[in-house]
């Protein structure tokens, strides 16, 4: 089983080294990763979102490398010197490496080359591990030395994989290419935010949350490195005319800012998979009507450089909404995780079908003619957002002193807009709670209320909006699947003695 194992990490480190001068696409490690994503059914991916949030994705590059150690130690024992069944068992995953490497969106043969030359190592370590007459005695001189060769070419193992997993990460990061960037300033800059959207008295999310705590939500194991100097937005399909963006080529159109509120579908009630930010970037509609869009498509398909797609309304692009090619976010070029050096940001619709991060192809087509990656397993084609609230104090569980104390929480409705937010305290009747001020429609609303807690024991706080349409948030509970969770979020606290 050591043997076996220590096979296995000689390859993995080989092939991690040998990936570095050719990119992330020859990691053959990240695209079984990523294949197993692929191939999880939704449910199943939904599962791990709402139990594991941004965890997900460490979570599972642990369980490829579990996986492979165990596969590696069954091989292992199968092996002899006259019937190399582990060996073979080693090529096999070696092969598969391979063909998870060549799925990747833009992979060649060349890709390859690290995963067959690592596999090929792999094999012959557990060769020359296997002894042609193993020692009928553990205590034999000659299995003390072979178990500590074993466990030698493991730790060398380790030590080649993070640092070839580190040194590549170096080599190819575009953290450089990103501070380099100068954000373009925009001709049409978005109303300062007054001061009284944020309620007082109550600790809240600031409105415009922070880059560093902005969620996210995605497909991609390792995050793709793309300069702002190679990347192109190709435009075809039903169109007049294709085109191929560059930044230099997008110097022609307006930059503007948007402050616009995403929202996850897989956002459970009452979670945190929702931010607000200040975008800035160029009206999709803009570039679109330059390639001349046919009166018959109604979809835009949109793919990332990693072969991400989401399926999007055109008439959510051209409905003056400022949906946006970004490549800012809160006056700084986009963090590399959320898409640097362009993204999409869709006002009203859920991130699945029009948050599109890395973005480089826009297809003008039809729902009845092209699903996306979630539509394929399952999620909505079409996914306004819907009216949503949250309680964020108090939190569940906990104590809150007797005497004059503030709730609050937010309430969003994007393209629609909150008009009202009620709160109830246990069977009580509903009350109005204070609104700070509203923004716009396309961003959430913060709210508070003031309460005078009378009598110890546990008691609950439940909340509902009501959007600009006068339509009130349902209580009908309904998981994320297929197109966004509803109910109304409650919490328990307990009242105690000062």
């Amino acid at each position: 089983m050591i043997a076996g194992v220590a096979a296995a990490a000689i390859a993995l480190g080989v092939a991690q080294l040998l990936s570095i001068p050719i990119g992330g696409r020859a990691d053959a490690r990240t695209a079984v990763g990523a294949a197993v994503i692929d191939l999880t059914p939704g449910p199943i991916k939904e599962w791990a979102i709402q139990t594991l949030g941004t965890l997900d994705k460490p979570f599972l590059a642990v369980v490829v490398l579990i996986a492979i150690a165990t596969i590696a130690a069954i091989a292992g024992t199968l092996e002899t010197r006259r019937r190399p069944l582990g060996s073979a068992a080693i090529a096999a995953m070696g092969v598969l490496g391979c063909a998870a490497v060549l799925s990747r969106q833009s992979a060649t043969a060349l890709d390859t080359i690290p995963t067959v030359v690592g596999a090929v190592c792999g094999v012959a370590v557990l060769r020359v591990l296997t002894p042609a007459h193993p020692p009928d005695n553990e205590d034999h001189p000659d299995t003390g030395r072979r178990k500590l060769v074993m466990l030698g070419l493991i730790g060398f193992g380790v030590v080649t994989g993070v640092a070839g997993s580190v040194v590549a990460r170096l080599a190819h990061s575009v953290t450089a290419d990103r501070k380099a960037f100068v954000l373009p300033r925009p001709r049409f800059a978005v109303p300062p935010i007054p001061a009284d959207v944020q309620p007082k008295g109550v600790a809240l999310p600031s409105f415009i949350t922070p880059n560093t705590e902005f969620y996210r939500i995605d497909t991609a194991l390792s995050v793709p490195q793309l300069s702002h100097g190679d990347w192109r937005l190709r435009i075809h399909g039903m169109v007049d005319r294709e085109i191929t963006y560059s930044f230099d080529d997008l110097t022609k159109f307006d930059v503007v800012e948007s402050v616009t509120t995403l929202t996850c579908v897989s956002n459970p009630v009452g979670g945190n998979l929702i931010s607000t930010g200040v975008w800035t970037g160029y009206r999709v509609s803009d570039l679109l009507a330059a390639a001349g869009v046919h009166k018959d498509a109604d979809m835009v398909l949109s793919t990332s450089i990693d072969g991400f797609t989401a399926g999007t309304p055109v008439e959510t692009l051209t409905d003056g909404r400022q949906a946006l090619l970004a490549v800012g976010l809160n006056g700084q070029p986009l963090p590399v995780e959320h898409g640097y050096p362009a993204r999409l940001v869709v006002p009203g619709l859920y991130g699945y079908v029009s948050a599109t991060k890395w973005v480089v192809d826009l297809e003008l087509t039809r729902f009845d003619k092209a699903k996306a990656y979630w539509t394929r397993q399952g999620w909505a084609a079409r996914a306004p957002i819907k009216t949503e609230s949250r309680i964020d104090v108090p939190r569940s569980g906990q104590k809150v002193p007797m005497g004059h104390v503030v709730f609050g929480g937010v309430a969003w409705a994007q393209n629609r807009g909150v008009r009202a937010v009620d709160v109830r305290i246990g069977d009580g009747e509903w009350q109005p709670a204070q609104l700070g001020a509203s923004y716009s429609n396309e961003t959430w609303r913060l709210w508070s209320l003031p309460w005078q807690a009378k009598t110890p024991g546990r008691q609950t706080i439940t909340v509902r909006a009501i959007d600009n349409t006068g339509a009130v948030q349902t209580e009908e509970k309904a998981n994320p699947v297929p197109d966004g969770a509803t109910g109304w979020h409650t919490v328990n606290f307990t009242v105690v003695e000062a």
